[in-house]
This record gives structure tokens, sequence and C-alpha cells, in this order.
């Protein structure tokens, strides 16, 4: 178990690395996700809470990183990547019942139109948190030995990249 609980932290705080990266690559991708934002909150949200929204997301992005990168407070990181995801599939799902299927900026520059793929990939990771969270505060937090780390760490570096490089994957293989 504590394998897996490994695997998930590196999965969650890679994924969330290259989500707050991504956005903070330059002004033109920070620009692209504060604009993101503001078609994705409730409206009507002024100009200035759109990008009080957006300096939060980013900064509780960063957040997720520290918190599951130490162990003693894995469980909050936990518990933080899945408050997120789920605000975020919420976002997307009221985007897409408006019919508003502009690129999100998820992960910084994208070109992908939102759609059910971002729905998806958020409840499974928001899944992956859940259970990381459940297993932690049931005592599955401790580190594994070498061989069963080094497993972990490379199961949650592959599965990240998966998840981060999904859409451009995907486009490979469409008609």
């Amino acid at each position: 178990m504590d394998e897996v609980v490994t695997a998930v932290r590196v999965l969650l705080a890679l994924v969330f690395v290259a989500s707050a990266a991504g956005k903070l690559r330059g002004r033109g991708a920070y620009a692209r996700f504060t604009a993101a934002t503001a078609r994705l909150v409730p409206h009507p949200v002024a100009a200035t809470a759109t990008r009080w929204i957006a300096a939060a997301v980013v900064g509780a992005e960063a957040a997720v990183v520290v918190l599951l990168v130490l162990p003693v407070t894995a469980a909050a990181g936990f518990a933080l990547a899945a408050v997120l995801l789920a605000a975020f599939t919420a976002a997307i799902v009221r985007a897409l019942a408006r019919g508003d299927r502009a690129p999100c900026a998820c992960f910084g520059d994208a070109d992908t139109p939102l759609g059910p793929r971002q729905v998806v990939r958020n409840l499974s990771l928001a899944t992956a948190a859940l259970a990381g969270l459940g297993a932690t505060l049931s005592g599955g937090s401790h580190l594994p030995g070498a061989t069963g780390a080094l497993f972990a760490v490379a199961a949650g570096c592959f599965a990240a990249l998966l998840v981060v490089a999904a859409d451009d994957i995907i486009e490979l293989f469409r008609p």
C-alpha cells in the first residue's frame, strides 16, 4: 500500500507542477489562463476578482505540490488536490453545458477544446487523490523500501506524463 500512496503522491505532484508551471511560463500563458478563468467562473465576476481567482488557483496548485512532497502533510495535499479537481470539473461541466468549448489553458498553452476527456481526466485524478487521502489517513503514509520507492516514483512519473500529454497523444491517433 505504501508504494501505491507514493505513486499517487508523485502523480499528483507532477501534474500540479506541470499545471502551475504551464500557467506561469510567461505573460502570454498567464494571460490566456486568466482569460480562461474569466470564462469558467460564474458570471458576473469583476475583472479584478477574476485576476485574484486565477492567482489563487496557481497558488493552490503550488501548495498541493509542497504538501504532497512532505510525508507529514500528504493528507492535506491529497485533500486540497481533490477539492481543486472537483472545482475544475464543475467549471468545465458548466462551460460545456453553456456550449463553451474554448481551450481551458489547464497546462498553459492548449489548443484542445474543452470536452468530456477533461472531465474524465479530472474525475480520475480526483479519485486518485481521494484514494491517497483515505490510504494516508488509515496509516498508509509510510515511505516504502528502496525498491518499492523506485518503482512507485517511476510509475507516478509515467502516469503523470500520460495525463499531461494526453491531449497530444490522442491527437496523434485521431483520423
